[in-house]
């Protein structure tokens, strides 16, 4: 696998001393800098930093929005930052992007986060991560959410036909991108995420301590990222921790980020379960620098999804040697590679059934975290940035 790796980003290198070519390379990062990043910005962050290390040839203009997390992505001899653009979400992007990239000269833009402008005076390349909002739409999320799949909506499958290639992250989205919008599957390119090396296993543990303490964290427990988009399932997530209550005398916690503790309230009154409030812990939002604490600190981590593209948190947590509960279904089996335990997301006897596995069958959790180790390794961001780069090559040859 190590051999791999290496003859890639030799190739890469190899390509870009031989062509000798210097792009003029614009890259759309409009959130990069918000401090709570999600799943599309982390994503930006890690190719550009390799990008970077990577790339000392092409010339990089960075397109951000102004905010408070503004070391993220720092300036570098080829790679500037221009965060002039103002204006809210859409305005930003259909407007301002464009007025600005009309004078730049830039070779190609690539915009990283599922949408693009409708109108742009330069070939355009954009990272779709998945086209969910096309599946279904309802109105069950946030306000925000909801805004958000409308407008992507309208937007995507108009940018998907313009753009000279599209980036997605795995070979389920590919096809279903292909089906979707009705575009030629040559067109699209997959790249896998990666893994940031501060996700591994910790062994400090002053550290762990310390973390566990300014959470307020117990000393085992179960893990979850609580969501309020129907599509993460915190809802079965709830429903399985509920038979898991009721059948054990001395339940393991659950710990739930990222959603606040009226929303859970509320999901524990539909589920007619309003008692299970005393056993569940809810820290918050953790900045992502801290989240390979979470992750080391969990007993099993719970990811049960009913729809992904990618799924970050399955390697994430299998880095950090904690044994994942995840979905059979959509992209989640690729990219557990075997080493996760895979379940029906709808139904929480499944659930519960793996979740019962692992804590009381030691050899069964033992295998499940060593396998962990070894799919995760297939996930680089290293080799991200490389592929990304030869997507970067290939334009200039169209």
């Amino acid at each position: 696998m190590e051999l791999e790796k290496f003859k890639l980003l030799k190739s890469i290198s190899a390509t870009g001393s031989k062509l000798n070519i210097i792009m003029k390379i614009g890259i759309e990062v409009q959130r990069i800098f918000r401090p709570k990043k999600h799943g599309m910005e982390i994503v930006s962050m890690e190719v550009i930093r390799e990008l970077q290390q990577l790339d000392k040839n092409n010339q990089y203009i960075l397109f951000s929005k102004k905010d408070v997390d503004d070391r993220t992505v720092q300036a570098t001899q080829n790679f500037t930052i221009d965060t002039s653009i103002e204006g809210s979400y859409p305005i930003w992007e259909q407007v301002g992007l464009p007025g600005k990239i009309k004078s730049l000269q830039l070779d190609f833009l690539h915009c990283t986060a599922n949408t693009a402008p409708l109108f742009s005076k330069v070939p355009i390349i954009i990272t779709i991560h998945d086209v969910i909002y096309m599946e279904s739409l309802n109105f069950e999320g946030s306000s925000y959410q909801n805004f958000g799949n409308i407008y992507r909506r309208l937007i995507v499958p108009r940018v998907a036909k313009k753009a000279r290639f599209i980036l997605t992250v795995s070979e389920y989205e590919k096809q279903v991108l292909a089906k979707i919008l009705n575009i030629p599957e040559d067109k699209i390119r997959v790249i896998y995420n990666g893994v940031n090396q501060q996700f591994k296993v910790i062994k400090e543990e002053e550290l762990l301590q310390n973390f566990e303490k300014k959470y307020n964290l117990p000393e085992k427990f179960i893990l979850h990222f609580g969501n309020t988009a129907p599509k993460k399932n915190t809802i079965g997530v709830l429903e399985a921790y509920k038979i898991f209550i009721n059948r054990q005398t001395n339940p393991l916690p659950l710990v739930m980020t990222d959603c606040d503790a009226e929303y859970i309230k509320e999901l524990l009154k539909k589920i007619n379960a309003p008692e299970l409030m005393s056993y569940i812990i809810i820290p918050g939002y953790i900045p992502f620098v801290d989240i390979p604490l979470l992750y080391n600190l969990g007993t099993v981590f719970l990811y049960p999804s009913h729809r992904e593209s990618f799924g970050m948190p399955v390697i994430e947590a299998m880095a950090c040697g904690v044994p994942v509960i995840t979905s059979n279904k959509s992209a989640l089996p690729e990219i557990a590679g075997g080493a996760a335990c895979l379940v029906n997301p709808e139904k929480a006897e499944e659930i519960y059934e793996q979740l019962n596995l692992l804590l009381t069958d030691k050899t069964f959790y033992e295998n499940k975290r060593q396998a962990g180790f070894i799919n995760a390794q297939r996930f680089s961001w290293k080799i991200a940035a490389a592929k990304t780069l030869e997507v970067y090559n290939e334009m200039k040859s169209i």
